[in-house]
Formats: structure tokens, C-alpha cells, sequence
């Protein structure tokens, strides 16, 4: 079945300024479309009446689409994150609470024009991958009903899935936000721990908690984050986004980007997972990738740790007093988990944490030769009836692939990668070093691109490539003289965590010379009209924040700026004032600095 509306957010934005809809005629009937599919899906916990919308709608009114980034887009919001006068409950009525003002996040994308359409289910105080845990009824798959939606932030995906919102927030603290994604066609942000604000949000675990999107496309999730991921000052635990992580880093992936791909692979005896991961592992390198398999066997003890070690007890401290004081407010499933938490010891937590801190050590050698790392979303779906019988066991089996990413303060993007056999949506993640958010999402929007799936509802994905490479937290820098590898001023390089990328050469537009003075002895780079040669270079990548370091070292007339390879691409690299070259002799001839050195020797 097909959406009625086209709600990515371009589409909209397009159907508003055309005159097909207006924000109020759109909402109007997406609350009638949500109202009639709440009593089988239990999407909405609080769907928001027409008086409750109506000061929404009103700021909209006489305005112009182009005068907000969101101006009239739908939006649904995980009922453990506030929106000012409307009850937070966090799936447990005993807890609820109706909050004065809004999370900082609910308030960032009401400014800029969106229109909250209500509040949606979950796990019942966001415990829980599947969907199935909250008093307010359980969360069948938007495509298989046999199958549960994923959760904890189960509602919030089923409004994208379902076309009701045309993007939701979910909460991700353990896979929260990527497996409901992955269950259902979609999208799902786990940006960066403390990218985008949690004030506002109630906690399951504080220190580990982050805010998701749920998008059809990667390409929307990276415009709600270049919007959004802003310091916020009610957020103890905000940071602040690095310039190399802002929106024109979303693109496409260079040719020759690594992942990871674990050694250690677990898919719980499905027969179809194992294929469909091949086939994702065969699209990355399809579209230049380069596939490095890597001992996983860290990252999965640091994810037993989230619930065998003492981060329960971090849970326990919100859930804690009413436990104690209403045991059967809390649904027994949650209890269950929970129970063990009173008796975890200081002892306990801070030996905890210093294993972990070995492990995010170990983990963090593993990502630093990697642009990313690829995994299943999931090993294999599990049916409504195998969560009810057994309810732990199989929602831990949903987070094999999710749990230590918090703990290891990885950025982590879930993106749709195929159909299983009778139609349930399969996914995978990229996930990759913090602050490479919008790196993951031009990745992502590459992947989805290169497989065409169709969207949520059958529409056709219809995306054209971006005009600019992707960019993570590394720079590259073209060398042409004392810092080629095995040089004397290499070691300037490699101290930074350097590594080199290609041997190459520059555009036929360059002279080379010998500048005086020395040691070390040095060339200078210089492009001209007429007259130039191709001059051997090396790429060489570091990390985007030492190159400020490296370039307050570098001595004159030399200098950093743009230079041209023999493919025609532009990067930075080592060029030469003019005034530098009294006295310098030209070796354009020689082809390259090291075949000059030789000509000494």
C-alpha cells in the first residue's frame, strides 16, 4: 500500500510551496490517518487533539514555505521526551508527569517550523528492543504482523513507517533507535553521544542516552542533524559539533574508504540473514569500499557489559523508588530485568568501568585505520510469539549488534539493505568514531542509492547523488618533498596518526624546485601557466584536528593550499610563496623530489 502523501521533506517542502496542501489540511488528515490505525498498531500513546495542534498550526499561518528549514513538517515524539502541556509517561501511567516546557530538541524543531503530531509508545521506561513492553499494547511490525516493530522506541517508528510523520524521535540507549529502524524500512540516527540535546528527555541511562531520528532516507536524518546538533546549555552532557562534522560534510564516499567487517559473525541459525549481509558487504565495495575484516570480539564484551554489569543499576536510579513503593506500576518483564541492581556495589561499578575503558581502548586501535565499521542490524528477526515465550532471551538476541555503542561513544546510522523471503525489512549499521555522524550518512545515502529499495509504503527512492565527497575527522594533505614517506620530516606525520593513502602525481601545471637553505633540505611547489610537469606526490590523512598543529609548524615561504592531482581532483597540500624562490633552483626535470635526492647522492 502506498502512502497517500509524500513526507520527505523536500517533497513537502515542494507540495507547500505549489499550492497542492497547506500545513493545516495536511495535519488534519494525517491525525485522522493516525487516529484510524492507532487501535491495531498502538502507535500514539497522546495523539494530539485539533486544539491541541491548533497553536502549532496558527504560527504557520500567512507565513510562506520557504521562511522555515521545517515549515509544516509532521513530526511524532517518544513519550520519554517532553512536550510542553502534554503528559510524559514514559509507558508507565503511575510515572507520568505533564511538563511546563518542552525538551530543548521539541523546542529547536517547533522553531524552525515543524509540527509535533503527538506522543508515541515505547518499552516501557525505553527497556526493551522490541516493542511488545508497554501497558499502552504492543507494537506489531508496519509490514509483518507476525513480527513486533522493534523498540523501545517502537511507535516513533511505526509514524514514519506507517506515513503519519515524516520524520520521529526516538531515544537510543542500546539500540533503541536503530533495531525499530531496521524492522521497518527506515533510517535510524544514533548521532554522536551529546550531538543532539537529551534536557528534556527522561533518562534510562544518562550517561549513555541519545536522541534518534527515524527518516526514510538518509538524506533527511543528515538535514535534521546539521539543524539541530547545536551545545545546549541545559544539557550537562552536550558537546559541541566539530566543523568537519557539519552539513557539507554529507556527500558521496570517495573511492578506496575501509570498513570493517567483523570476523566474529553471529546470525542465530537464520538461513537468509547471512546472504543478505554478503550482498550488503558486495554493495559497499561496489561502490569503491574496501572490505578489512576485524576482531569483533571487543566490542561484544563491551556490549555484555551494559546489562551484566553494573549500567543496570543506572536504570534502577530512575525506576528505582517506584519499584520499590508500587512494584506493579512496572510491567514484571521490566522488574525482572531491573532486580539485580539494588546489589551492585561502587566496587563493582568502577571495576566495571576501568574493563570497559580497556576495551574502548582496544576497540578505538581497531576504527583508527577504518572510515567505518559495517554490521547487521540484527542476527535474525524474532517473531511476536518467540518474545512471548521467551522474553528476555530473544529481545538480547535483537541487541547482539547495538549494545556497546554508547559504551565505546561511537557514532552509529542503521540503513535498509534488503527483504527477507516474506517481506519483514532487513537492515544493516555503519557505525564509525564520534563525530563522523554526517561521514555515516552520506555512506548510508550512497547505500541506499546503489540498492534502490523501495521506501516505507512502496514509494520509489528517487534520489540523485550529491555534487560533493563525503568528509569525516580526517584531512588529506599531498606532500611533494621532506615529509614523503622514509624522509626526514615524515616523523611529523606519523606522530599525528598519519597514514598514507596513494603514490601519486600532480596536474601537468607544476614547477618544482630547490629552495636554499637546509637542513633538512626542502622543495617548493609552485603552479604556473606555462611550462609545468607532473611532480610525484604522496596523499597522505590525518586527523582534522592536528592538521591546525601541523600547519603553525610549517616553516615559510612554504605554506598549505590547493593542489591538483592527475585525476583532476583538488586537495590540500604543500605550495610555495613566490618571494621563496630567490635563489632556488629549478628541478622540474627531475620529476620529483626523490628523484632529485638521488641525482646528489
Amino acid at each position: 500500500m502506498t502512502h497517500e502523501f509524500d513526507l520527505r521533506l523536500d517533497a513537502l517542502k515542494a507540495a507547500y510551496r505549489d499550492g497542492q496542501t497547506t500545513p493545516r489540511q495536511l495535519i488534519t488528515a494525517l491525525r485522522e490517518q493516525a487516529a484510524a490505525l492507532n487501535p491495531n498498531y498502538h502507535l500514539f500513546i497522546h495523539l494530539l487533539s485539533a486544539a491541541e495542534l491548533e497553536p502549532y498550526l496558527a504560527t504557520l499561518d500567512g507565513q510562506s514555505p520557504d521562511s522555515l528549514p521545517l515549515y509544516g513538517v509532521p513530526f511524532a515524539i517518544k513519550d520519554n521526551i517532553d512536550l510542553a502541556g502534554v503528559p510524559t509517561t514514559a509507558a508507565c501511567p503511575a510515572f507520568a508527569y505533564t511538563p511546563n516546557s518542552s525538551a530543548t530538541l521539541v523546542a529547536q524543531l517547533i522553531a524552525l517550523g515543524a509540527v509535533p503530531l503527538g506522543k508515541t509508545n515505547l518499552d516501557q521506561f525505553a527497556t526493551g528492543l522490541n516493542g511488545t513492553r508497554s501497558p499502552y499494547g504492543a507494537c506489531p511490525n508496519s509490514v509483518h504482523a507476525d513480527y513486533p516493530s522493534g523498540g523501545s522506541s517502537s511507535g516513533s517508528s511505526l509514524a514514519v513507517a506507517l506515513g503519519v510523520a515524516s520524520f520521529a524521535l526516538g531515544t537510543d540507549t542500546a539500540g533503541s533507535g536503530r533495531v525499530p529502524a531496521a524492522l521497518n524500512n527506515l533510517v535510524g540516527l544514533k548521532a554522536t553521544k551529546g550531538l543532539i540535546s537529551t534536557a528534556g528527555l527522561v533518562p534510562a541511562c544518562r550517561t549513555l542516552d541519545c536522541v534518534t531520528y527515524f527518516t526514510a532516507t538518509a538524506r533527511e536524518a543528515s538535514q535534521l542533524l546539521a539543524l539541530t546538533a547545536k551545545r545546549d546549555p541545559r544539557d550537562e552532557y552536550s558537546r559541541t559539533n566539530p566543523l568537519w562534522n557539519d552539513a557539507s560534510a554529507f556527500g558521496a564516499p570517495r573511492p578506496g574508504f575501509r570498513f570493517g567487517v567483523p570476523k566474529q559473525l553471529e546470525f542465530l541459525g537464520c538461513a537468509q540473514s547471512p546472504a543478505l549481509f554478503a550482498a550488503s558487504i558486495g554493495q559497499l565495495k561496489a561502490l569503491g569500499g574496501e572490505a578489512v575484516e576485524i576482531d569483533f570480539a571487543p566490542f561484544l564484551e563491551a556490549a555484555r557489559l551494559l546489562y551484566e554489569g553494573p549500567w543496570v543499576a543506572e536504570r534502577y536510579s530512575l525506576a528505582g523508588e517506584l519499584i520499590e513503593q508500587q512494584p506493579d506500576a512496572v510491567l514484571p518483564v521490566i522488574r525482572a530485568v531491573l532486580e539485580k541492581a539494588p546489589r551492585v556495589s561502587g566496587v563493582d561499578t568502577f571495576r566495571a568501568q576501568y574493563r570497559l575503558q580497556a576495551l574502548k581502548a582496544s576497540c578505538d586501535d581497531i576504527l583508527a585505520d577504518l572510515d567505518c565499521v559495517l554490521t547487521p542490524a540484527y542476527p535474525r528477526p524474532v517473531t511476536l510469539a518467540e518474545l512471548e515465550a521467551e522474553p528476555v532471551k530473544r529481545n538480547s538476541d535483537l541487541g547482539y549488534y547495538t549494545n556497546f555503542m554508547n559504551m565505546l561513544d561511537y557514532a552509529a546510522v542503521a540503513v535498509p539493505a534488503g527483504f527477507m523471503a516474506n517481506g519483514l525489512p532487513w537492515g544493516v549499521t555503519l557505525f564509525g568514531r564520534a563525530f563522523t555522524d554526517q561521514y555515516l550518512l552520506g555512506l548510508a545515502d550512497a547505500l541506499q542509492r546503489h540498492t534502490g529499495l523501495p521506501l516505507s509504503g512502496g514509494r520509489a527512492l528517487q534520489l540523485a547523488a550529491p555534487a560533493t565527497a563525503a568528509r569525516n575527522d580526517m584531512a588529506r594533505l599531498v606532500v611533494c618533498g621532506a615529509h614523503l614517506d622514509g624522509l626526514p620530516l615524515n616523523w611529523q606525520l606519523k606522530q599525528r596518526g598519519s597514514r598514507l593513502l596513494q603514490v601519486t602525481h600532480s596536474s601537468p601545471d607544476y614547477q618544482l624546485y630547490a629552495l636554499a637553505g637546509g637542513p633538512p633540505l626542502r622543495p617548493g611547489m609552485v603552479r604556473v601557466a606555462d611550462g609545468g610537469a607532473a611532480i610525484e606526490v604522496e596523499v597522505w590523512e590525518l586527523p582534522s584536528a592536528e592538521l591546525g598543529s601541523f600547519l603553525t609548524g610549517i616553516p615559510a615561504p612554504l605554506g598549505l593550499g590547493k593542489v591538483q592531482l592527475a585525476d583532476g581532483r583538488w586537495e590540500t597540500g604543500f605550495i610555495c610563496e613566490p618571494y621563496g624562490l630567490a635563489g632556488a633552483r629549478e628541478i622540474t626535470g627531475f620529476g620529483g623530489w626523490r628523484a632529485y635526492l638521488r641525482s646528489l647522492a
